[in-house]
């Protein structure tokens, strides 16, 4: 396979990739199943199995959002990260907003300076360029009318922290809720979210 150069930027002591993670194949060589139809995707999140999607199946999405990725893919023993990358832990995730000036204030810097709607913005100091790739759920749940949401609202990230047997942590900025924060929470690990990863500076 042919090296991609993988943007990054540097924040605080951190190396963090600057755009949303694209691979279809794990480390090791193995292929990443794709899940286009909902029943493929409910099937992998039933078996605990990894999928990968892109955002409404559209690769034009995959071209500005990358991929969206479930925790079984994300957590997988043939790691997801490429290379000398890895999957931010949630002390990780910490570590990098706690820098910017922690969680309640830093959605503006983490924004990108475009691609969001509602005229919500950031400035992008961070250079993390964070875009607004939704999400895909794992199953239809009671506020829930349709698996894929939030495109244009609300941008969430993996990390490889488990919060119990079926969720995990992630961090999520959803401008419906509030404009400057990045929210942690945990989710079904079926859900697909977006993933970025930190450099390995061993």
């Amino acid at each position: 396979a042919s090296e991609t150069t993988i943007e990054e930027v540097k924040i605080g002591k951190q190396i963090w990739m600057a755009k949303n993670l694209d691979v279809t194949h794990f480390r090791n060589g193995d292929s990443i199943p794709e899940a286009k139809t909902d029943k493929e995707w409910q099937n992998a999140g039933e078996k605990k199995q990894p999928a990968w999607c892109y955002y409404k199946n559209d690769a034009k999405n995959g071209k500005k959002y990358g991929k969206l990725y479930n925790w079984y893919a994300v957590n997988d023993p043939r790691v997801l990260a490429p290379e000398r990358w890895f999957i931010p832990s949630d002390s990780d995730w910490r570590i990098m907003l706690d820098y910017l000036g922690g969680e309640d204030v830093v959605g503006e810097v983490i924004r990108n300076e475009n691609g969001w709607d509602e005229n919500s913005n950031g400035t992008n100091e961070s250079g993390f360029s964070g875009l607004p790739g939704g999400f895909r759920a794992g199953e239809l749940g009671d506020s829930l009318e349709k698996l894929f949401n939030d495109e244009g609202f609300s941008g969430n990230w993996w990390s490889s922290s488990e919060y119990g047997p079926n969720e995990a942590w992630l961090r999520s900025i959803n401008i419906y809720v509030h404009y400057a924060k990045v929210f942690r929470y945990y989710f079904e690990k079926s859900n697909g979210y977006s993933v970025r990863c930190i450099l390995d500076s061993e």
